[in-house]
């Protein structure tokens, strides 16, 4: 099953730089492991905020929700999640270009 999961991240003002660095270092290093597992499928920033956008893949709701808590970011996490379903023009799309390389035009 996939859903496209909205996160906004709000770290506490008091965060202490180490800390901070820290729990971004181990974020990344959760989220490349769950993206090579195949339950992040496609993540977007959204500029100027720490937030993403993604489409992930799971068994079923609560599986997500267990990739989800998973994350070293979670504590400070406000997620938005919407499952989706096939629609009956996917076949015909050429994908997710974003998703599949840097978004430069020298990505082919």
């Amino acid at each position: 099953m996939e859903f496209l999961v909205e996160i906004e991240i709000a770290l506490p003002a008091d965060l202490n730089e180490a800390r901070r660095s820290h729990l971004l270092a181990a974020e990344l290093e959760r989220g490349t492991a769950l993206a090579e597992a195949g339950v992040l499928r496609a993540i977007w920033r959204v500029p100027g905020r720490l937030a993403n956008r993604g489409i992930w893949s799971a068994a079923d709701a609560s599986a997500l929700h267990d990739a989800l808590v998973s994350l070293p970011l979670w504590p400070y996490m406000d997620v938005a999640v919407t499952p989706l379903a096939r629609h009956p023009v996917a076949p015909s799309c050429r994908g997710l270009p974003a998703a599949l390389g840097t978004g430069d035009a020298t990505d082919g």
